[in-house]
């Protein structure tokens, strides 16, 4: 799909930076969790090492906490040199570990017997996604069409044979990835925006926390993709670096973080999350791991209701 042209892009620039400033976040609006990501050097029943970051993490366990590997999981999952998610709770003690967990996006290239080429987008490349038998069935429950040309989205775990499929991140939307009906381009653009927030790569990445946006402009510096679609809302375009206030609907946190890549597999899916009720469509934030957990948001169910207020630059007189 073409992208917006200059005129559309001023237009919205317009639209967007004469508005007045969003209002704040809502009152009840928490502070969110301590997560991180790191690659497991020991594991107790009462503690997990990590190397993080360069230095070594220590993490307390209980018997509260929730392990995860391709499903429900124990305390063997916590091999020494795999890599994981960890979100802590309220008192910091470890509550969900995630193990060689992944998530894989974007536009089918190819299907064979047993795995689908996927095409993630300008930034991250194409991946082999294998679809064991056992999680083909609810594969197939959300994600009918597995032929070139659709869209699909699944929750992996690592493997020899790289990804593994698991689960559907979301529903498959019904039409094929280069046939998104784009926004009016004098369409208004909302001051906080309401969707889906989502998240992006996988236990083992070095994205620095943050958020990929579906609508990095192009433009000059900005380090947009040129072959982005321009989603299916209308969305403020922004430039890396930018600041955005994230708030999980479902959860009730909320954090600012910036804007680490273009979301452009992003602004392919005009689907809706239904964590809590259904949102509206569109997803308007791709988060990182790390980013995603911290707001409260289980990566193993892909998703939660999201309402994103950017930070725009205000004009003088």
């Amino acid at each position: 799909m073409p992208s917006p042209s200059r005129d559309a892009r001023r237009r919205r620039r317009a639209a967007v930076f004469g508005a007045p400033p969003a209002p704040p976040g809502p009152a009840e609006a928490r502070p969110p969790l301590r997560a991180v990501s790191g690659i497991v050097l020991d594991a107790s029943p009462h503690l997990l090492v990590l190397a993080a970051g360069g230095t070594e993490v220590r993490l307390a366990m209980s018997g509260d906490t929730r392990v995860w590997h391709g499903g429900r999981g124990g305390l063997a999952a916590l091999r020494p040199g795999r890599p994981v998610i960890v979100r802590r709770g309220e008192r910091g003690v470890a509550e969900r570990v995630w193990v060689e967990i992944g998530r894989v996006a974007g536009t089918i290239l190819a299907c064979g017997r047993d795995a689908v080429e996927v095409d993630m987008g300008a930034h991250r490349g194409r991946a082999r996604v294998v679809i064991p038998p056992h999680a083909l069935g609810r594969i197939l429950v959300r994600h009918p069409r597995l032929e070139p040309g659709y869209l699909i989205d699944v929750i992996c775990v690592g493997s020899p044979d790289g990804p593994r499929a698991v689960r559907p991140g979301t529903s498959q939307p019904g039409y094929r990835a280069d046939d998104l009906a784009a926004p009016e381009a004098t369409a208004p653009v909302p001051e906080v925006l309401r969707g889906t927030a989502t998240w992006f790569g996988d236990a083992g990445g070095e994205a620095p926390d943050g958020a990929a946006y579906p609508a990095v402009d192009s433009e000059g510096a900005a380090g947009g993709c040129a072959d982005a679609p321009s989603g299916c809302a209308p969305f403020p375009y922004l430039s890396l670096g930018s600041g955005i206030t994230v708030h999980n609907e479902c959860g009730g946190r909320a954090a600012t973080v910036p804007v680490v890549e273009c979301g452009c597999t992003a602004a392919r899916f005009c689907d809706r999350c239904v964590e809590c009720g259904a949102s509206p469509r569109g997803r308007i934030v791709e988060l990182t791991p790390a980013a995603f957990a911290a707001l409260g948001g289980d990566l193993d169910a892909g998703c939660f209701n999201a309402s994103v207020r950017p930070d725009l630059p205000v004009e003088g007189p």
